[in-house]
């Protein structure tokens, strides 16, 4: 591990809710590219990518669950680049697999980095991206003596780390007591995330700023103005009652010194309820009007302070995960109703004067469930990214006949995306899909041979249920097959049940706790140092799962106390086995022990 980098780091607030609301059509996955002016070499693009790791290590982390919140912890997995063949913004986190949470990867001139919004915000993706284009570059062209980016400031490993949330939090600080309006939503077939619809938008920043000051306001309100009035015209009549409005990040470091890689941004949300006699210039002051009014410190400060409070909240904390999962995931949808759309202005990236012979621009956009826009800008170039999963693309069309309108060049991009658009084969799930089916037609056939031959069924529920338990078995094997020791514990409650279940079914005997309960027990203790051993597994990785089974295997006496054990040979076999098991841990491996109960039981 890097010298001055932690080991394991809870997840910032405002990336809390993110591994929680993350799923296969809204992946939290957003994409910041640059477009050079010549082919990318990947030999090259690999040591440029290997440099950069080496001045941001806290990349190399991993997304683990504890009992209370999810956290970051290091591996010491190597980062390769890949050439592009996913659709853009493809999943990065998936439950249960150890991998990285970010992706670069190159296509024809492009360089690509794809990363999961729990890991770092769009500051965050920014840096590394520039440090990553500045090294390839340097490599690529030795020649040139390309001047590297000078920072006044080199952060340190703790700065890079920081929970800037946590630092500038204050609990005398008071709530925001304003209520927020139900705005409306787009309505719509979705598109699956492979198709989602990208939209890029060039425009030169000279005169969209000119524009922007001939009416007094800077480009992003400008461009806010626009895509309320651009979504507007495609509300029906009967849902103008309510305000058009857009969430639009906001990059806290800008209030509040940091040097933080991680997620450092809160949002404000403005919005305008239409009427049929609103201009754009109504639309665009009262933005104005919005923005000067909720940008200022000490507003920013209650709404990031209200994020915090909840983090810190007592009760909250104390409840378990998978319970505060339900309760995150409708907050997030009771919170979206405020807010029809997002727009994300990322910022301006600047490089010396000599890095403009080779590159051409960079962009930004995100997955979405709905409608994003996101915007960057290099030199004279400003990237517009529209992202939907809306099937009309209506919306953007508006957006650039107000360009036109305002006399604002602009040049829509054409999509390059070798993965767009593609069905990847999941052959795991069909193969699910057909152990299913296959099940259901067994259980069948038994029942009409069953009453075919005796007019009755009576032991075809038995044989139903042995279809049901060997689904639920396979099933659980499927949908944990990602984590061999978590699948592992999973099949020895399951097991345990399902096996309980039948004694009693069947006239109670004991047979279950007697015999499958304590040797399933030993069985999974025994096998997770194979696993781990075999897997090469890293101690972070099979401990926890290790100390699991041992106090797992400690229940057994229990049982035999309050008596409902009648063979005690294999449990008191079991006990003193995992009991051993567990006080080696102790004495041998106490430090890491503990720090595994600290990161599980972290609240």
């Amino acid at each position: 591990m890097e010298k001055g980098y932690s080991k394991w780091r809870k997840l910032d607030n405002a990336a809390l809710a993110f591994p929680l609301v993350t799923d296969k059509n809204d992946t939290r996955v957003f994409r910041f590219y640059c477009q050079l002016k010549e082919t990318v070499d990947s030999e090259i693009l690999q040591r440029a990518l290997d440099q950069t790791m080496e001045k941001y290590p806290l990349f190399r982390a991993v997304l683990r669950k504890g009992l209370f919140w999810f956290y970051l912890e290091r591996r010491d997995i190597d980062a390769f680049v890949k050439e592009e063949k996913r659709p853009p913004c493809s999943s990065l986190y998936i439950p249960d697999k150890k991998s990285l949470l970010f992706q670069v990867s190159y296509y024809k001139n492009r360089i690509n980095f794809e990363v999961y919004h729990a890991l770092t915000d769009g500051t965050g993706a920014m840096n590394f991206l520039s440090e990553l284009v500045q090294n390839y570059l340097i490599l690529m062209h030795p020649e040139a003596d390309l001047p590297r980016v000078e920072h006044p400031e080199e952060p340190t490993p703790g700065a890079q780390e920081e929970d800037s949330f946590s630092q500038y939090y204050s609990s005398d600080i008071p709530k925001n007591k304003e209520k927020k309006q139900s705005a409306v939503k787009l309505k719509g077939e979705k598109l699956l995330h492979a198709d989602m619809q990208i939209t890029e938008v060039v425009v030169p920043v000279k005169e969209t700023l000119a524009k922007a000051r001939s009416y007094g306001v800077s480009i992003t309100v400008l461009l806010t103005a626009m895509l309320l009035c651009s979504i507007h015209e495609e509300i029906p009549k009967n849902r103008q009652k309510k305000p058009v409005a857009l969430m639009i990040p906001v990059n806290l470091r800008n209030y509040f010194p940091s040097q933080s890689m991680g997620n450092f941004f809160g949002w404000i949300e403005v919005g305008y309820t239409f009427s049929d006699e609103t201009t754009f210039q109504d639309v665009l002051y009262d933005v104005k009007k919005q923005f000067k009014e909720k940008l200022v410190k000490d507003k920013i400060a209650m709404d990031m302070n209200g994020y915090v409070r909840l983090e810190k909240n007592p009760v909250i904390r104390a409840v378990p995960l998978e319970i505060k999962r339900y309760f995150m995931m409708a907050g997030a949808t009771l919170g979206s109703r405020s807010i029809t759309a997002v727009y994300s202005n990322i910022g301006i990236l600047r490089f010396p004067e000599a890095y403009k012979t080779y590159i051409e621009r960079f962009g930004i956009f995100a997955s979405t469930n709905s409608l994003q826009l996101c915007s960057c800008s290099y030199e004279d170039q400003m990237v517009l990214g529209f992202t939907s999963k809306i099937s009309d693309d209506s919306i953007q069309k508006n957006f650039m006949r107000m360009l036109r309108e305002e006399e604002i060049p602009y040049k829509e991009e054409k999509n390059d995306f070798p993965g767009g658009g593609e069905q990847q084969k999941k052959e795991e799930k069909k193969v699910l899909q057909t152990f299913s089916f296959l099940c259901l037609a067994v259980a069948v056939i038994c029942g009409m041979i069953n009453y075919l031959m005796l007019e009755t069924l009576n032991w075809f529920w038995f044989a139903a249920a042995g279809c049901l338990c060997a689904w639920l078995v396979v099933g659980v094997a499927y949908f944990k097959r990602r984590n061999i020791l978590k699948n592992l514990a999973w099949q020895l409650l399951l097991i345990t049940i399902l096996c309980v279940l039948w004694d009693h079914f069947i006239g109670w005997k004991g047979w279950s706790v007697d015999f499958v309960f304590p040797f399933g027990a030993l069985a999974v203790l025994g096998s997770v140092p194979v696993i781990a051993k075999v897997s090469h597994l890293e101690r972070e990785e099979y401990l926890y799962y290790l100390l699991q089974a041992a106090m797992i295997g400690c229940l057994p006496v229990v049982l035999i106390w309050i008596g409902i054990i009648k063979y005690t040979m294999p449990s008191v076999l079991c006990t003193g086995i995992s009991f051993l098991v567990l006080a080696g841990m102790f004495i041998f491996r106490k430090k890491d022990t503990l720090r595994e109960f600290r990161k599980k039981l972290r609240m």
